[in-house]
């Protein structure tokens, strides 16, 4: 009979990982901040959310429907304005 090694870790995949973050969504935040002698040159704040459109819809995010280039219906929206403005 040949020795097996059992593994206690159960392997999991890329596809797996993808998923539950999709699903459960993850938030990255960080600053940079420039500054000499105590005088703040330049600070930028980064922000990034992944998650799915679902998961995002559920915490309130829909950013992407109000952008016209990104939206269809947003599109029109913008196009129906602006013939109006020039009418």
């Amino acid at each position: 009979m040949a020795n097996q090694i059992a593994h206690a870790v159960q392997a999991t995949n890329l596809a797996d990982i993808l998923e539950r973050v999709l699903d459960k969504g993850i938030v990255i935040a960080g600053d940079i901040k420039i500054q000499i002698a105590d005088i703040d040159l330049l600070t930028i704040k980064i922000r990034l959310l992944v998650a799915s459109v679902d998961k995002a819809m559920e915490m309130g995010i829909n950013w992407w429907q109000q952008d016209s280039y990104l939206s269809l219906k947003a599109e029109k929206s913008v196009a129906g304005k602006r013939r109006s403005l020039a009418s």
